[in-house]
């Protein structure tokens, strides 16, 4: 037994000798292997993102979402679930962007004494300055290792004055730099909960007819179930509504889910498209300079 461990320690040792060392913190050496096909940064490694920066993919898109309250049906990470669709839509559709992780911690309310969402269980809410100073290092940390335009999108209505601002400031602070912030609030506010892509591309009418996040008592609606359904039918509960006989939303039946996905993925299409217009000719103003 003693000699066969010996044998293959010798083996070992002989292998290392041989083989040419990879120096896996070497900033310039070269990629061992093919990439993976994804846009998400943190789905990629080091080498990865450095190399897809060296072919222009110099732009990258940063989504914040939330985790609140939507009803009796919906995860309370609505707003993160979208975005991993319609956030990696939109950096396909550009064609040369990547994707930072989703900013899931969003103000909700006030944590002490609670108020807005922060009044319902699982809602979890940071301050207002929490918040700036997450995007401030974010968009830091991706300007320094390259990114020429940083791409922020809000999938809830409250995440925007703080992009808002930290745009601004960054810009400012940045002026010398090549770097610039984009606040694309398009991805929210043009025909905002896809209230007339629905009724007029995919005929779906939702009752009340009223263009509103809480149209009925709940914190959803057809465009969120459908566009949550590409990601999980899990996250909309699609098998217990089924049993229980509850699977619509505003009047619209959500069966077959398989029917709700298709939607779904033709809304994540459509906003993808609403968005990349809208980054392009952002990024068109800041290069004439006109931001």
């Amino acid at each position: 037994m003693f000699s066969r461990i010996l044998a293959a320690s010798a083996l070992v040792a002989l292998a290392t000798a041989t083989a040419a060392p990879l120096h896996a913190q070497d900033l310039d050496a070269p990629r061992p292997i093919d990439r993976l096909d994804t846009v998400w940064i943190e789905e990629m490694t080091w080498m990865e993102v450095r190399d897809a920066l060296a072919e222009g993919m110099t732009t990258a898109v940063i989504g914040t979402g939330g985790i609140e309250q939507n009803g009796p049906y919906l995860a309370s990470g609505k707003h993160n679930f979208v975005l991993q669709a319609t956030a990696e839509a939109i950096a396909r559709e550009l064609g040369n962007a990547l994707v930072a992780p989703v900013i899931k911690l969003v103000p909700e309310g006030n944590i002490d004494p609670p108020s807005g969402h922060m009044r319902y269980h699982a809602t979890i809410s940071v301050r207002q300055e929490t918040f700036e100073a997450m995007l401030t290092d974010v968009l830091g940390s991706l300007a320094a290792h390259g990114f020429d335009h940083l791409v922020l999108i809000g999938d809830s209505g409250g995440n925007v004055s703080g992009m808002e601002n930290v745009a601004a400031a960054l810009n400012a602070a940045w002026a010398d730099r090549p770097a610039r912030v984009h606040f694309i609030p398009e991805y929210y506010t043009e025909d905002i909960y896809s209230c007339d892509y629905l009724k007029e591309e995919l005929e779906i009418f939702q009752q009340p007819d009223e263009c509103v996040a809480t149209r009925n008592e709940y914190h959803d609606d057809y465009h969120y179930s459908s566009i949550m359904a590409t990601v999980d039918p899990n996250t909309i509960r699609a098998d217990q509504r089924l049993e229980a006989g509850l699977f619509s939303i505003n009047g619209v039946d959500l069966s077959p889910v398989e029917r709700t996905i298709e939607n779904g993925r033709r809304l994540v299409d459509y906003r993808a498209e609403i968005t990349a217009r809208a980054i392009r000719r952002s990024i068109r103003r800041s290069i004439d300079g006109n931001d």
